[in-house]
C-alpha cells in the first residue's frame, strides 16, 4: 500500500544560556546558519525576532522523522551558540519578554493591522504536514478529523507560563493564538470547492492580508500537497513531535477511508470544537477532555485510548501501532511539557532553571 508522507514545521525560542531570557537574533542566526552551510534551507524566520522556524523533509518512515526533528534541533542550536544563544522547544517564554515584530513588510502590515494581538502572539507551534491526493481528499479528511485535534493539542500541551506567571492553562499558547481573526475550528465543507470559494471570501473582507493568514486549526497547505495540522505546542521532546506527527497520519488516513466508504464526518458544531480545544488547553492530559464523539467530559486515558482505538487500523497497516502505544503510555507516565515545566519550577523555584533545564531536553 501507499505510504502517506508526513512533514514537521517547529518554531524554537532562542533564549540567554546563562539567563533563560528570549534574545532578538533569529536574523543572525539565520546568517550563521546560511554561512556553514549554504545549500541548507531549512531554517526561516518567523514572525518575531526571539523564534526560529525549522522544517523537515516528507518522511514516510517515523522513526527517520523523528531522527530528523532531534537532528535539526541541534543543528539550529549550533548556529545559536555560533553568535552567543541557544534554543528551547518552549511555546511560551516562562520568563517576561518584550517580543520585537520583524521588520518585513508582511510581518509589519500585521502589527499596524492587529496591533497588540501581534505584537503579543510570541508563541511557538508545531504543523504536520501529511500528504493527500488531492484537494477533493483534503477537505474530506479536515471535515472529518475536527473532533480528534484537541486531543492533539492536550498531547502537545508545553506552555504552562506566560510573562513570568503561571496562566493557570497547560497550553496557554493555543489561548493566545486564537486572537488571529481566522483561527480556529472549522465548519464542515463538504466539498474543496466549498473550502476554496470559503477561503477566497475570508481573504475578500480586507481583514487578511492572503491565503497565508488562513489559520484554520487544519487547513489546504498553499504550497504542498498536503493537509496541514495546526493545534499543536511545539513539543519539549523530539519524541512526542514524532507521536504527534504519527498520530496525525492516522487520523489522516482513517478519515480518507471513511471518505471512501461513504461515511459522513460527525456533525460538531464550531461552538463545541472550540470548547474541546479550550478544555485540552486548560488541563492537557493532566485531568478530563471532551470526547470527540460524544462531547461530553471524559478522563483524558481513556480519551487518548479512544483516539488510539480511533486509528488502530491505519497504525498497524504502517507498522506504528506498538511504538505509538508504547510512547502514550511514557507521556501518560513522565507528563507532557507543561507537566515537565511546572514540576521543574516546583523543584528548583526559578523560570531561569526551567528554561536552562529545557534547553538540555530540547536536544537530548
Amino acid at each position: 500500500m501507499d505510504v502517506r508522507t508526513v512533514g514537521v514545521e517547529e518554531e524554537l525560542l532562542l533564549v540567554d544560556p546563562e539567563s533563560g531570557e528570549p534574545r532578538a537574533l533569529s536574523a543572525a542566526v539565520l546568517a550563521r546558519a546560511a554561512q556553514d552551510d549554504a545549500e541548507q534551507d531549512v531554517f526561516e524566520k518567523e514572525l518575531h525576532d526571539q523564534m526560529l522556524e525549522f522544517a523537515t523533509h516528507p518522511q514516510s518512515d517515523m522513526g527517520a522523522l523523528r531522527a530528523e526533528i532531534a537532528r535539526c534541533r541541534k543543528e539550529a542550536a549550533r548556529h545559536a551558540e555560533g553568535i552567543g544563544c541557544t534554543v528551547a522547544a518552549l511555546a511560551t517564554s516562562p520568563l517576561p519578554v518584550s517580543p520585537s515584530v520583524g521588520m518585513n513588510r508582511r510581518y509589519q502590515w500585521m502589527a499596524d493591522q492587529y496591533g497588540i494581538a501581534t505584537r503579543e502572539q510570541m508563541v511557538m507551534g508545531c504543523h504536520v504536514h501529511v500528504s493527500v491526493d488531492s484537494d477533493e481528499e483534503g477537505v474530506a479528511v479536515i471535515d472529518r478529523i475536527r473532533p480528534w485535534l484537541s486531543v492533539l493539542a492536550a498531547i502537545s500541551a508545553n506552555s504552562p507560563f506566560w510573562q513570568g506567571k503561571d496562566s493557570g492553562y497547560h497550553s496557554y499558547r493555543s489561548r493566545v493564538w486564537q486572537r488571529w481573526p481566522s483561527a480556529g475550528p472549522t465548519e464542515i465543507f463538504g466539498s474543496a470547492e466549498r473550502y476554496h470559494r470559503r477561503v477566497a471570501d475570508m481573504v475578500a473582507t480586507g481583514a487578511l492580508l492572503d491565503h497565508g493568514m488562513i489559520y484554520f486549526d487544519a487547513r489546504l497547505s498553499q504550497r504542498y500537497p498536503t493537509v496541514e495540522i495546526r493545534v499543536a505546542d511545539v513539543c519539549l521532546h523530539a519524541h512526542t513531535a514524532a507521536l504527534v506527527a504519527t498520530l496525525a497520519r492516522g487520523l489522516v488516513e482513517t478519515a480518507a477511508r471513511e471518505w471512501r466508504a461513504g461515511a459522513e464526518p460527525a456533525d460538531h458544531s464550531v461552538s463545541l470544537l472550540r470548547l474541546a480545544g479550550w478544555r485540552a488547553a486548560r488541563s492537557g492530559l493532566a485531568e478530563e477532555l471532551l470526547h470527540p464523539a460524544t462531547m461530553r467530559r471524559m478522563p483524558a486515558r481513556t480519551v487518548l485510548r479512544a483516539l488510539l482505538e480511533h486509528v488502530e487500523e491505519a497504525l498497524a497497516d504502517t507498522g506504528d501501532l506498538d511504538r505509538v502505544r508504547e510512547a502514550c503510555a511514557e507521556l501518560l507516565r513522565h507528563g507532557t511539557g507543561a507537566q515537565v515545566q511546572r514540576a521543574l519550577l516546583e523543584r528548583t523555584g526559578s523560570l531561569r532553571d526551567v528554561v536552562t533545564e529545557c534547553v538540555r531536553l530540547t536536544q537530548a
